[in-house]
């Protein structure tokens, strides 16, 4: 069975059919279990993330019309991962690769400690749009795995055809890059 169109998919939310959930299931379940699952490294925990994040679409559509569903599920189903990885780690307090790739950005966005909070994270968005849009493609697509998609330097450097040192340097330079963006922007 072919799947339906976002558009549709959207239009299901807006009715309130409850197809919508198995539609949008179809189309984007296993994109979505793979951001869970590599936050998460538990098949289970990404299977609830993907349902919760299944439920909070349905709670979200109405009012809001997404733009592009693709990004807009992804973006809830990463937030519900690192928010579960985040308890599972301060029930644990164990480390791992998203410890390290947040560790990694972490010496190149500033810190959220002030009242200006959300002014700061618009104008923060919109210089990291620009600093994407002015990366060649190769840097743009190690940027967004490791530091969107989470996936590990092993995964990266198998998927682009490359060495591990490559991936490191590459991601190395392009967090200098956008440090020095921030930085020149007034963001720091």
């Amino acid at each position: 069975m072919r799947a339906l169109d976002d558009n549709a998919i959207i239009e299901l939310y807006w009715v309130r059919s409850e197809s919508a959930i198995d539609e949008t299931d179809r189309k984007y379940g296993g994109y979505l279990s793979t951001i869970a699952y590599n936050i998460l490294h538990s098949w289970e925990d990404s299977s609830e993330a993907v349902n919760d994040t299944y439920l909070r679409a349905w709670d979200s559509m109405p009012p809001e019309r997404p733009n592009i569903l693709s990004a807009f599920l992804g973006k809830i189903t990463r937030r519900i991962s690192l928010n579960k990885r985040r308890d599972q780690r301060a029930e644990k307090r164990g480390g791992g690769e998203i410890d390290l790739v947040l560790d990694e950005l972490a010496e190149s966005l500033p810190s959220k400690s002030s009242v200006e909070e959300e002014v700061d994270a618009k104008a923060l968005t919109e210089t990291l749009n620009r600093f994407l849009g002015s990366l060649k493609e190769a840097e743009r697509d190690m940027f967004l795995r490791r530091y969107w998609y989470m996936d590990s330097i092993k995964d990266i450097a198998e998927m682009l055809g490359c060495g591990e040192s490559k991936v490191k340097t590459t991601l190395f330079r392009t967090r200098k890059k956008l440090l020095a963006t921030i930085e020149s922007e007034g963001l720091i």
